[in-house]
């Protein structure tokens, strides 16, 4: 069975630019690259629609769900800390019994 192929985000914004200026079809465009067709035209078709994100003021939801994550990090962090200090409290309290 054949592997998939994976294009990087480079790869498929150079094809889809070469596809939006026009200058030779999407089929020339796929058969130079070595790609089929209908792949090119739902990375153009992607392309389009995620483009006004471009434009979008203030933080994406994936800067959104980054700060989440790290707010999320950082309370676990604090209640490792806080849970570190009690063992060795009660540790430290045993061994005076």
């Amino acid at each position: 069975m054949n592997k998939r192929n994976q294009y990087s985000a480079e790869f498929k914004t150079k094809v889809v630019l070469e596809v939006l200026r026009e200058e030779a079809t999407v089929n020339e465009i796929a058969a130079q690259h070595g790609l089929n067709p209908v792949m090119v035209s739902r990375w153009k078709t992607e392309f389009l629609e995620r483009a006004s994100d471009v434009f979008k003021r203030g933080p994406s939801d994936a800067d959104k769900e980054l700060a989440t994550e790290k707010e999320r990090v950082a309370h676990l962090e604090r209640k490792v800390g806080q849970l570190t200090y009690e063992v060795d409290w009660l540790k430290k309290k045993s061994e005076e019994v």
